[in-house]
């Protein structure tokens, strides 16, 4: 008697300090805690202005004006670089993108040029070309290894959409009545390569201009839903300049008023709902004119990062709150290669950014 006594007791004592016991987030996210401060090197130096990066293994690629493409091999540490020009052309690179076969790397301007790049950097093959005086691209992304698309300014009544299926060896631009219809003044900026993001089979394009709305495929681009924002609109140089989505519900759009680059106010937004709905955040408060947002991995949709007019500014709440980590006003562009370290581009430069963590409270339940 006296043991089942004390069986039922030690039993009731462990469903007590079960219901009881705090649940403390897991290891992984305990473990990771916020970024405190960065610190930054300075893996290549030019006179040239990058736009958009990629990394592809060990490699990170950028795309850059004067024709200029490479990339920077982070093991090895050392850089390739490489030139375009077709006849009297320059291109100026504003997109990039890859597969496990190739790199691409699309121009901003007329006319349009989509290059084809091995992966040594050597051997380069034009694989689209657009003659219209209103071509401008603005973005490129792959779903996967056999289908991309690329994005930028309308030459009609829709933005301009280019696809493949076969892995980027040719492209189709898509007809507008495939695509919603875009109001007068409504265009796109190639930022940073962020106007067009891609998870699983969902896209999304953001515009700017006389109206800032977001563009929604869940079918890899064959169809298209399209949604207002809360972003600053109305004037040629507003509007949104960089999205991320950190999955297929959780996103962030941020930008502003390009020539007034302190100005807080509807310029950032979070989405929970894939980008139906959208929710301003940080009004009057953080950045200015954002050039690029990114979510940090393994950040729980919480954890962004920001680079533009007001340096990089680092969240820890979805964008609610913001901190200066670095006052470096010339970058552009910014992509993650862990979730502690980030390489970022923009004027005359490609640096390594180390965020330094401070240790996580633990999150109670």
């Amino acid at each position: 008697m006296k043991k089942q006594i004390l069986i039922i007791l030690i039993a009731s004592l462990l469903i007590y300090c079960k219901k009881n016991t705090p649940k403390v987030a897991s290891p992984e996210k305990a473990a990771q805690g916020f970024f405190a401060s960065a610190t930054v090197d300075t893996v290549f130096a030019d006179s040239i202005s990058i736009r958009a990066v990629v990394f592809d293994g060990n490699n990170m690629w950028y795309a850059a004006n004067g024709g200029k493409y490479g990339f920077y091999d982070i093991e090895k540490k050392k850089m390739f670089n490489g030139h375009i020009a077709l006849d009297t052309i320059t291109p100026e690179f504003r997109s990039i993108a890859k597969t496990k076969e190739h790199v691409f790397i699309l121009n901003a301007g007329s006319p349009a040029l989509l290059y084809r790049i091995s992966k040594d950097g050597r051997q380069v093959k034009l694989v689209y070309h657009e003659d219209d005086s209103k071509a401008f691209y603005d973005s490129m992304q792959f779903f996967n290894d056999l289908e991309g698309i690329a994005m930028g300014d309308p030459t009609g009544k829709c933005l301009s959409v280019i696809v493949t299926r076969d892995g980027g060896n040719s492209w189709t631009k898509l007809p507008c009545d495939k695509l919603p219809a875009i109001s007068e003044g409504e265009a796109a900026f190639a930022a940073s390569n962020t106007n067009l993001i891609i998870k699983g089979k969902h896209a999304w394009m953001v515009s700017g201009g006389k109206k800032a709305r977001l563009f929604r495929s869940t079918d890899k681009g064959k169809n298209w839903e399209v949604y207002n924002t809360p972003i600053v609109q109305g004037k040629s140089m507003t509007g949104i300049f960089t999205a991320d989505f950190y999955d297929e519900k959780n996103g962030f759009i941020a930008g502003g008023d390009y020539e007034s680059p302190t100005q807080t106010i509807s310029n950032k937004a979070v989405t929970v709902d894939g980008g139906k709905t959208w929710e301003p955040v940080a009004e009057g408060q953080g950045f200015g004119y954002a050039s690029c947002v990114q979510y940090v991995p393994h950040g729980d949709a919480r954890q962004l990062v920001c680079v533009g007019a007001s340096g990089l500014q680092y969240s820890a709440d979805s964008g609610k709150n913001w901190t200066q980590l670095l006052k470096d006003k010339e970058l552009y562009t910014i992509r993650f290669q862990n979730d502690s370290v980030a390489f970022a581009a923009g004027k005359n430069k490609i640096v390594r950014v180390r965020f330094n963590r401070q240790p996580a409270p633990a999150q109670h339940y």
